[in-house]
């Protein structure tokens, strides 16, 4: 019999085909519904009696699958806020898929954080767990610190998360924030030409949308501490200590992704799979993730005794990936993956944050840091569009000397201290030359 019950804020390919998806395949769930603030797709969804489509790549092609049964609810519109509080205080399940942590506080009275604390105060569901899937190594923290900031810090709802404070004897902890490690890559597909000639279903009718997401589905989430609960998604994997496993994916998974699609997009590829045709950037990509990414974060976590962290089981993880970021069937795009160049060319993100592990390690970043040199080339060449101060707009990065890198990876850090950035810009400016022949 159905018994958890679902909410979900935000409605992007990873929560509707992954959370969403999860939730309705696996029949635990007598009610499935997500916030979100789109009028156009709630509308949507609704006026397809609360079924939608998502297109899986598959490494032999894409399936498509309907889901069903989902109610979408627009927290801005009073009448759906409404049955919004009283379903997250039925939830079993919450999840929080958003473009970052930073909109958790976003929208006042109707943010995500007060949202879910006035439905947990009020909560009759005997145990809530809520998922973050933000992106973050502490999201979940983050989002818990937020809903008791937005619930004041005297509510009964602290003694329900914490187990302690006012009313501490009254309430179980019964509410659990959790972090995730969603390996999966998605790609909400706009252009109807793509969307035709790749025969994808449309979100649903009427719109001019489709979710498309891999196949993959080996997801990584916090264990659940609450005595006799039990998820009503299965799928996912437990971790106890899930941070070496979220270094995983920023510093290989993200960090190698970032740097293909920094040398595509220098080199001028359209597409993520006409890389998996260029050997000389495969090779950086691969001895990047192998002896730079792998070897650090074995050293590192090697004491953990876990598969992944053994030079074959790094390897396992090195090679499906690369397979699956040039799948032509998820058919991602080079522009998406090297947009935002600001926040991942950040001190401590997924390229100088590989670089400054590696370092630590003992290990020369050489190339990881020829993914540096092309990110900063894409952001000179892009200047106007990131706002990059005129006195760093260099015309050639081919001819930047080692003093305009740091330059210009002062602004990007905002002149932030750290003890090894010397080292950081001088791997970086070493990588130019190689990296000039390699893009012509």
């Amino acid at each position: 019999m159905a018994s958890h019950v679902f909410t979900g804020f935000g409605f992007g390919p990873i929560q509707a085909g992954l959370f969403v998806k999860e939730a309705f395949q696996s029949g635990n769930f007598a009610r499935i519904v997500t916030a979100e603030i789109d009028q156009d797709l709630v509308d949507a969804v609704r006026a397809n009696g609360g079924s939608y489509h998502v297109n899986v790549a598959k490494s032999d092609g894409i399936e498509v699958l309907q889901i069903d049964n989902v109610e979408l609810l627009n927290p801005n519109v009073p009448r759906d806020k409404k049955i919004l509080v009283k379903v997250l205080a039925e939830s079993t399940e919450i999840t929080t898929c958003l473009p970052s942590v930073d909109f958790y506080d976003s929208g006042r009275a109707n943010s995500v954080a007060s949202l879910i604390a006035e439905g947990l105060k009020n909560s009759r569901a005997a145990a809530t767990i809520v998922y973050t899937a933000e992106n973050n190594n502490r999201a979940a923290e983050i989002l818990q610190e937020a809903v008791l900031k937005a619930a004041g810090r005297r509510s009964s709802l602290v003694a329900r998360v914490t187990g302690h404070g006012p009313q501490a004897t009254d309430w179980p902890k019964s509410v659990q924030f959790l972090n995730t490690v969603i390996g999966k890559m998605s790609r909400v597909v706009t252009e109807p030409g793509e969307i035709q000639q790749r025969k994808l279903a449309a979100i649903a009718p009427g719109i001019q949308r489709a979710f498309l997401v891999e196949q993959f589905n080996r997801i990584l989430v916090s264990r659940t501490r609450i005595s006799g609960f039990k998820p009503g998604i299965e799928v996912f994997i437990e971790k106890g200590d899930l941070l070496p496993f979220e270094e995983a994916k920023l510093y290989g998974h993200n960090a190698i992704h970032a740097l293909l699609g920094f040398l595509g997009a220098l080199k001028g590829s359209t597409t993520m799979t006409e890389l998996k045709q260029d050997s000389a950037i495969m090779k950086i990509g691969r001895d990047a993730f192998l002896q730079e990414s792998g070897a650090s974060l074995i050293k590192k976590y090697a004491h953990l005794q876990d598969e992944l962290f053994t030079e074959a089981g790094y390897k396992v993880y090195a090679d499906d990936l690369l397979e699956r970021m040039t799948n032509p069937y998820l058919a991602d795009t080079v522009a998406r993956v090297s947009r935002d160049l600001v926040r991942k060319l950040g001190l401590n993100e997924r390229i100088f944050g590989t670089m400054q592990l590696a370092l630590q390690y003992g290990i020369g970043p050489t190339n990881m840091a020829s993914g540096a040199m092309a990110g900063i080339a894409l952001l000179l060449r892009e200047a106007p569009d990131y706002k990059v101060p005129r006195q760093l707009r260099f015309d050639d990065w081919r001819r930047l000397q080692k003093k305009e890198i740091g330059q210009v990876l002062n602004w990007v850090w905002a002149v932030q201290e750290r003890a090894d950035a010397d080292r950081l810009i001088r791997y970086t400016h070493q990588a130019m030359e190689h990296l000039s022949g390699l893009v012509g």
